[in-house]
């Protein structure tokens, strides 16, 4: 009997020691997705025995990584320490060991107790709590959607702040950050026709599309640029257009008695509007803006964004295929293929800015933000929609490209030691850093990193920015993680990060995503809402407001919120896939677009390339790999609970950001 005491003591001892690591490192449940059992504590030599986090150089071949970034310093010590000032002091925990208020008007999380992580994020996420945050998102959308047409239609966009409408700027002309959006064709009903019916308000949507046939016109006197009309006005005529024609009906019969093709035909004039943006270009690259009326203006730049020239494919492929008129994507395919003939043959990256008469880069900075995102976007989109197999070769190309001159911080997300990985801008040519902020676009990555199966990376990305949205309840249009400051103090209720909860909530069914989207909405509705809607904050961290709620507030921010808690939505029950644009349009994926009606350019078995080379039409089987969810690294449901990302990861991220 002595031995089996002894045998039981040392069972218990074991026990206890590894409660007692438990408690002392905060390991937690929080494994991870991707940890391989049994648990490894070599990831906590990231501490040094002073508490402090040693410097770590990026992966090897990456150059220019930046070295001693301030987030390694030991806990407590702040942006003044760095810049050589005085040390802040160290936050404390409040009452019962949760964190309390930053001085900012957010809050703190990490160093006040090994689990607060958990008890934040961990667990179910209640079904009861997650139908009044879906009614809470679509309040959102309502509220701003009946303003607008109380207060603004048919202007463009609504003042929230004093509940009166805006359009062109006309006594300014150069006032682009206002007449590049809006052309005085009612740009906010317009843009949110497909959120009407993904909220399944049959008759609302069936109402606003009559308003669009009956008022709607293009023949205007307005500068418009191309790219921001394509993808909020052609994109969203041309997804309502699908909603009404499918025979389907997915989201309840939003069917319109007589309609014959009215929104398609608005769609087709407003391309042919576009259309001189292509032409007297030596390179292809179309002209950023043209006159809705007149065409190109002759004042016009020869300088334009690689996303803004290069983001028009989907839009443009769509109409061509649903018109059988090869005209639109063939002018979108070859500005493509201009902008991919012109990046480095040593990094395999482009910039952001050329000039389309002599493709000179003008802008030598490149990146996954503004100027860029979306060029990257469209290549693997158009692959999913049209199946073209040399969109999928240069988006693989770019990525590739990406990973090895972008990325800096340790290899693998949720493994292993170094800086969290980061995606930073550089030189094109180089590979060089080229500054030390990043801009609140950028968030879109992870949400396309979980397209391509890359779930772990688009895991820790999305971290970095969700901690910087806890910090201020918002994200600054730039953030300087050097200075772990704003450089851009403004957040024009952009949606890029609910897109990126969105999807990696889709691909991993993690409730963590759950209380993500929580925290956004509740701060949506504490900052930025006003008497007539919700409002641009001029500045994160005072909140104060401009009088301003872009049209993308209520096509993509709400849509991807009310998506993200309505888990019994057509778009993931119907059995059909679906695929969102740029500006969140829902467009289905189905065979048709997959079909050629032109047959000059292509054949049935292959075509032509604008070159003469020909080009082999995928087989049906490639096609349907990239949008197949037997492609992605499904969670075990035993691990479903556990955070995403280790606690020791979510702190070291939250030091990084300054919230710790």
């Amino acid at each position: 009997m002595q031995w089996r005491a002894l045998v039981l003591g040392l069972l218990l001892l074991r026990l206890g020691l590894h409660g007692v690591l438990w408690l002392v490192f905060g390991l937690g449940p929080s494994m991870g997705f991707y940890q391989r059992f049994p648990l490894s504590f070599g990831f906590q030599r990231l501490r040094g025995p002073d508490g402090s986090a040693p410097s770590a150089p990026g992966p090897a071949g990456r150059p220019g990584a930046p070295s001693g970034p301030p987030w390694l310093s030991r806990p407590g010590v702040g942006v003044a320490a760095a810049a050589g000032g005085r040390p802040e002091a160290p936050r404390r925990p409040g009452p019962g060991g949760v964190c309390g208020p930053a001085p900012w008007g957010g809050y703190a999380l990490g160093g006040c107790g090994p689990d607060e992580y958990e008890r934040r994020y961990s667990g179910a996420f209640p079904p009861q709590l997650r139908a009044q945050m879906r009614d809470l998102a679509r309040g959102m959308f309502v509220f701003g959607y009946d303003n607008y047409m109380a207060h603004a239609f048919p202007q463009d966009e609504l003042n929230p702040i004093h509940c009166r409408g805006r359009g062109p700027d006309r006594g300014d002309p150069s006032n682009l950050n206002i007449n590049d959006v809006l052309g005085n064709y009612s740009l906010t009903l317009v843009d949110a026709l497909d959120t009407l019916a993904i909220m399944g308000n049959a008759s609302e949507f069936r109402r606003a599309v009559k308003l669009v046939i009956n008022t709607v016109s293009f023949d205007k006197d307005s500068t418009v640029q191309v790219f921001e009309a394509t993808i909020r006005v052609l994109g969203s005529l041309l997804s309502a257009h699908r909603i009404i024609t499918d025979s389907k009906q997915p989201f309840g019969d939003m069917t319109i008695k007589d309609y014959d093709n009215e929104l398609l035909h608005l769609a087709h004039d407003l391309a042919v509007r576009l259309l001189p943006a292509f032409e007297n270009t030596k390179t292809g690259i179309p002209y950023p803006r043209v006159n809705l009326k007149t065409g190109v203006p002759p004042d016009s730049r020869n300088e334009t964004c690689t996303a803004g020239a290069g983001s028009l494919l989907v839009e443009f492929g769509i109409l061509s295929r649903l018109l059988g008129d090869s005209t639109f994507e063939w002018v979108a395919r070859r500005a493509v293929k201009a902008l991919w003939n012109l990046r480095s043959n040593d990094t395999g990256l482009l910039g952001n800015v050329v000039n389309i008469q002599t493709g000179h880069w003008v802008g030598k900075q490149s990146g996954l933000g503004a100027g860029l995102d979306s060029f990257y976007e469209y290549l693997l989109k158009s692959y999913i929609l049209f199946g073209e197999k040399e969109d999928l070769e240069m988006f693989n190309a770019a990525y590739q490209s990406i990973q090895n001159y972008l990325r800096r911080g340790r290899e693998a997300c949720n493994e292993g030691e170094g800086d969290p990985p980061l995606y930073v801008n550089v030189n094109m040519f180089s590979g060089q850093l080229m500054n030390t902020w990043i801009d609140s676009l950028q968030a879109f990555f992870p949400g396309l990193q979980v397209l391509i199966g890359d779930v772990e990376d688009a895991i820790c990305l999305h971290a970095f920015y969700y901690a910087i949205w806890k910090r201020y309840g918002a994200l600054p249009e730039r953030y300087n993680w050097q200075l772990q400051a704003p450089d851009v103090l403004f957040y024009p209720l952009r949606p890029e990060l609910v897109e990126s909860t969105y999807l990696l909530y889709q691909a991993t069914k993690n409730p963590f995503y759950l209380h993500v989207g929580k925290d956004i909405l509740q701060s949506l509705e504490k900052y930025t809402k006003v008497k007539c809607g919700y409002a641009t904050l001029h500045h994160v961290i005072d909140k104060s407001k401009e009088d301003r709620m872009e049209s993308f507030f209520l096509s993509e921010t709400c849509k991807y919120l009310y998506l993200l808690f309505d888990e019994e939505n057509p778009v993931h029950k119907s059995g059909t896939r679906y695929m969102f644009t740029t500006e969140g349009h829902i467009i289905s994926v189905d065979k048709h677009l997959r079909e050629l009606p032109w047959k000059e350019f292509f054949s049935e078995d292959g075509g032509q390339d604008h070159e003469g080379k020909s080009v082999p039409r995928p087989r049906s089987h490639e096609v349907k790999v990239i949008n197949s969810s037997s492609n992605c690294n499904r969670v075990p449901d035993e691990r479903r609970y556990f955070l995403p990302l280790k606690s020791v990861y979510m702190r070291q991220i939250d030091q990084m950001v300054g919230l710790i």
